[in-house]
């Protein structure tokens, strides 16, 4: 949910605290906040044993996980650790059994042990296991592209412009594949008084391509610039409330109301008709990325 902090800072207009109290799923609750009233970037859980009998995955440390074990890969169940044994910094996929008969179950959420509570190890979310991005040798995943987001879409601060929502999917329809962001973007128009807004044109939004591929990381970068295996990344700009009906498409195919998320990459031949159906424009990275050997 970090994506919606900014828009939550802007609406509050920063006067109200973002409380983010326990950290729980439709299968169990998992943990809980000790510090409700942390900033939501320091939001750590501290498990409770009682929810469930929680075991994991390990996945490495210093930004090696991602290449640890993949989504569908069988986990030997000597390799799983016990939650008395986890390591300060490390990476784990969380397993769970529960009392509803749920037994050894993959949530697959990615989660980094930050410090203890007394004794019990308290963990940071990361992201999802089953969103990455790829098109080559290139893995990002949703943590990098949430980042890269983060950044580029500063640049449409001076044009009084938000950015609401968002989605993406890796487009192999031609060669090379490319990247695609769906972007639903918030122009406060109405807000302007003194006729001082600057036109939010095509400029700004290549900028903000070439702003994303600069912050995803460097096997993306090579690929783009070097090996060429990869083409320029696309913003799509959907009409507004596109995101609103892609929800709606989900929950009538059975996703739970209560529990629905925007997904970050899209899989779904539905709701890519859907998406695209309610694009405003489109626009391409204007540049290469910087990449050294």
């Amino acid at each position: 949910m970090a994506q919606y902090i900014p828009a939550l800072e802007y609406y509050s207009e920063g006067k109200l605290p973002l409380v983010c109290t326990m950290y729980a799923s439709s299968e169990s609750y998992f943990g809980v906040n000790l510090k409700p009233l942390s900033d939501p970037a320091d939001v750590v859980f501290t498990l409770m044993p009682n929810m469930c009998y929680f075991e994991f995955i390990p996945l490495g440390e210093h930004g090696t996980w991602l290449m640890a074990v993949e989504e569908e890969e069988e986990v030997p169940n000597d390799k799983l650790v016990d939650l008395v044994h986890v390591r300060r910094g490390c990476y784990y996929e969380l397993v769970v059994t529960t009392f509803a008969g749920l037994y050894r179950y993959r949530i697959g959420d990615v989660l980094q042990v930050t410090g203890f509570h007394n004794r019990a190890p308290q963990f940071r979310f990361i992201c999802r296991r089953n969103v990455v991005l790829s098109i080559d040798n290139d893995k990002t995943n949703e943590e990098d592209l949430h980042k890269s987001i983060t950044t580029a879409k500063k640049l449409l601060e001076p044009h009084n412009a938000l950015l609401v929502e968002y989605t993406s999917y890796a487009d192999t329809s031609s060669v090379p594949g490319h990247y695609v962001l769906y972007w639903e973007i918030l122009h406060h128009l109405s807000s302007v008084i003194d006729n001082s807004l600057t036109p939010l044109d095509a400029k700004v939004l290549h900028e903000c391509c070439a702003a994303v591929e600069e912050e995803l990381d460097y096997v993306y970068r090579r690929c783009r610039t070097y090996d060429k295996s990869i083409g320029p990344l696309e913003i799509r700009v959907v009409e507004p409330g596109t995101f609103e009906a892609l929800m709606d498409l989900f929950i009538s195919q059975g996703a739970s109301i209560n529990q629905y998320k925007t997904p970050r990459c899209i899989k779904s031949n539905a709701a890519l008709k859907l998406l695209n159906s309610h694009v405003k424009a489109s626009f391409f990275s204007s540049r290469d990325p910087t990449w050294i050997p």
